[in-house]
């Protein structure tokens, strides 16, 4: 199920990473094919398009990828070397603005203890505790995109569910979902710009998201309740509360990963099972391929498809030299069609085993959120499977404009009962 056959040779020359043209279709996964077998360290050089004029490295080969992604100490989610800046993006972040205060950019131990905080929200008895509430909510999800019959699989369906529980857990309140969804689209996409660019849409709808999450976050301290923002607010590390600062960042960052990236896997492994019937009958007549189908749809998708880090001291790896301060990109998305991992790794099997996909991440900033990515996408198949008897596209997917997030803006479907 390889979707670029055909297509010319490609070779290092001709690849910009940067170009966020070169992601309109999704993934591109030929470049990354080129790279792991040519190239698996290789020092991105500079382009029109790249942030600051500075060239990065790109891992590509899936074992590399796992051996930095668990050595935090020498690639830093926050900075290294003489860098005044740092974070998880390939731009530059500004120290104490998100660096060390989002918690995806930053290091131990202030992250460990701010995530064994948060971790208890998404213990298997939590989460048992609101499947039924998924599944009733995902059944009206459906049900309600059977009576449009011809609806956008994404907006109707894919996203609605993540959504919804991302609300309940947060302590969101459910009719301001969509405008919450709706701020966060427009930091994501880079529709209208190119990366480290921030135009008036962006500052528009951070300083709205601000002003929301300010009222909201103050209504949680005066009245907390069983939500992660009311943990966060009431939240205690070292003796000292968190900083309002990084309770702002938290409330931008559930929406968005709780959200966002379920929504796409749900989405691209729609698509794939949608091109192959034979596997979405397959999975309705045996349910205990939903485990394996799940864990492929992860793969498949890789909706989040590299997180930079930055190297603390010179390292050597494949012969290349990596110096203090250079900016390191981890491609999962590359990782997950290593074909040394994975056999016919450009085929969606749906019954795949193993599957050690790294659509999570690794290490110690492996998702926090990941048993309840795993437990929607499930449900929300199982109320498909129950209810739906075909998922037919009336016109192609529309990916966003970004490097960053493979996401889906609109996929066109009817939808038919069984």
């Amino acid at each position: 199920m390889h979707d670029e056959i055909g297509l010319p040779e490609i070779g290092l020359p001709d690849i910009d990473l940067t170009d966020l043209d070169r992601f309109t279709a999704g993934f591109p996964h030929r470049v990354f094919d080129v790279l792991r077998r040519d190239a698996p360290v290789w020092f991105h050089p500079a382009t029109a398009h790249t942030p600051g004029g500075e060239g990065f490295w790109v891992l590509s080969r899936y074992a590399d990828i796992v051996a930095a992604a668990t050595d935090d100490a020498t690639f830093s989610s926050a900075t290294g070397g003489n860098r005044d800046g740092g974070g998880t993006t390939l731009e530059d972040m500004p120290m104490g603005f998100a660096v060390g205060a989002l918690l995806n950019m930053m290091d131990d131990p202030r992250h460990a203890k701010i995530r064994r905080l948060l971790a208890p929200a998404t213990t298997p008895r939590a989460l048992a505790a609101i499947e039924a509430g998924l599944r009733s909510r995902a059944v009206a999800i459906v049900e309600a995109a059977l009576a449009k019959r011809d609806c956008d699989f994404l907006v109707d369906v894919a996203a609605e569910l993540p959504l919804q529980a991302v609300a309940e857990l947060a302590g969101v309140p459910q009719e301001d979902r969509h405008e919450l969804m709706n701020w966060a689209n427009v930091t994501l996409d880079y529709d209208d710009r190119e990366i480290g660019e921030v135009n008036d849409r962006v500052v528009q709808a951070q300083a709205r998201m601000f002003a929301y999450g300010s009222d909201l976050l103050e209504r949680k301290r005066a009245r907390p309740a069983a939500d992660l923002l009311s943990i966060v607010t009431h939240a205690e590390v070292d003796g000292e509360p968190l900083s309002q600062h990084e309770q702002q960042l938290f409330l931008s960052l559930i929406v968005a990963a709780g959200s966002e990236t379920t929504r796409n896997s749900i989405a691209i492994g729609m698509s794939a099972l949608g091109a192959r019937p034979q596997d979405w009958e397959r999975l309705r007549a045996d349910r205990t391929l939903l485990h394996a189908a799940v864990e492929e749809i992860l793969r498949w998708a890789s909706s989040t498809p590299y997180n930079r880090r930055t190297a603390t001291r010179d390292v050597e790896l494949h012969g290349q030299r990596i110096a203090a301060g250079d900016k390191v990109t981890l491609w999962w998305a590359s990782a997950n069609r290593d074909d040394t991992v994975f056999a016919d790794p450009h085929t969606f099997q749906l019954a795949r085993n193993p599957n050690p996909h790294l659509a999570f991440g690794r290490g110690v900033h492996f998702c926090l959120g990941a048993s309840l990515a795993r437990m929607e996408i499930r449900v929300l198949l199982e109320v498909l499977l129950d209810r739906v008897g075909t998922i037919t596209p009336t016109g192609p997917i529309e990916y966003v404009r970004s490097n960053k997030h493979t996401g889906v803006r609109h996929m066109p479907v009817t939808v038919e009962a069984r």
